[in-house]
């Protein structure tokens, strides 16, 4: 398992000991490197890739490991890195579509201390916060909130109180949220542009720990969440200048075959127009689960068009992690 280009954030970033209300090394013990190796055939591996990097968190005394999903969707092999320099192999245990969490349980001893699961219900803007990557204090940045607020995203995922840090960590997938009694409060998942009053910066959005709760025992013996899942379009859809405009398709997926272009403005659905994204999405859930039509209301060329679309379950096109 291979180490990436050394690098540190600068020492005036870098949380210090005597600042802090909690025993910073074990937290930053807490968060483990991982790597994954997603075959070429994977439904996935021609937008994420085949060789993916990022951290883990682990949060219980057997070393299970929380992530974000996207490292570890369709993984074939997983490696998990301690700042001890214990490597051992991983198993994707669980993938949920709709918080963004993966779990990996480890195939051996990690020797790491878990992270006590907190809270971000209380944050909120201009609280202080930590972002802990693997490696030690000098990969983890003292940060705040600079907001608490709905994301939607284009692949067709929508958070509520998604959590938006500044400054920005570079290597901030599945990284540590800490609040400030050291507690895990989010997992990292995105790099991204925050506009503030000034202007814009770079951030992070992490994923609030509270959606793990009320799914963690059916990840752990199902492999995912009770609830039925969202019903699933392959249209990636971005949101730009007060429109809702269609970036790309996902090859064979039910937008693709119901004849949707890339280009397209999409007008509504169901006779309902929207140009928010998130309304967007969920104009389409409230239709029903997988395998439900929806009506979909396009533009193209000037052409105002209308498109069934039948919906899929997304974890069907999938490789499947096994369970044990």
């Amino acid at each position: 398992m291979s180490d990436s280009k050394p690098w540190a954030f600068d020492e005036s970033l870098q949380p210090r000991e005597e600042d802090l209300g909690f025993d910073l090394a074990p937290a930053l013990d807490a968060v483990v490197q991982l790597q994954a190796e997603i075959p070429e055939d994977a439904f996935t591996s021609g937008i994420l890739g085949t060789e993916r990097a990022g951290y883990g968190v682990v949060i219980r005394e057997d070393g299970l490991v929380l992530t974000i999903g996207y490292l570890i969707t369709e993984a074939e092999n997983i490696w998990l890195k301690t700042n001890a320099g214990v490597v051992v192999a991983g198993h994707a245990l669980a993938y949920d579509q709709s918080s963004g969490f993966g779990l990996v349980q480890p195939l051996g001893n990690l020797r790491a201390p878990l992270l006590e699961r907190g809270s971000a219900a209380a944050l909120a803007a201009g609280d202080d916060v930590l972002v802990i990557g693997h490696g030690g204090r000098s990969h983890a940045l003292k940060a705040k909130v600079i907001a608490k607020r709905e994301f939607a995203g284009y692949w067709e995922y929508l958070i509520e109180d998604a959590l938006f840090t500044a400054p920005a960590h570079p290597h901030w997938g599945g990284a540590a949220l800490l609040d400030a009694d050291g507690r895990l409060v989010g997992i990292g998942s995105l790099l991204l542009e925050e506009v503030t009053g000034e202007g814009s910066e770079q951030g992070n959005m992490f994923v609030p720990i509270d959606l793990l709760e009320p799914i963690l025992e059916d990840l752990l013996a199902h492999g995912r969440a009770a609830r039925v899942p969202h019903p699933w379009l392959g249209m990636y859809t971005q949101q730009a200048a007060g429109r809702l405009i269609v970036g790309g398709l996902a090859h064979g997926g039910p937008a693709e075959r119901a004849g949707v272009q890339a280009g397209d403005l999409v007008l509504g659905v169901a006779g309902k127009r929207t140009v928010s994204l998130a309304e967007f999405l969920r104009m389409v859930w409230r239709l029903g689960g997988p395998g439900v039509e929806v009506p979909l209301m396009l533009a193209r060329q000037g052409d105002v068009l209308r498109l069934n679309v039948h919906s899929a379950d997304r974890s069907d096109f999938l490789k499947k992690p096994r369970l044990h």
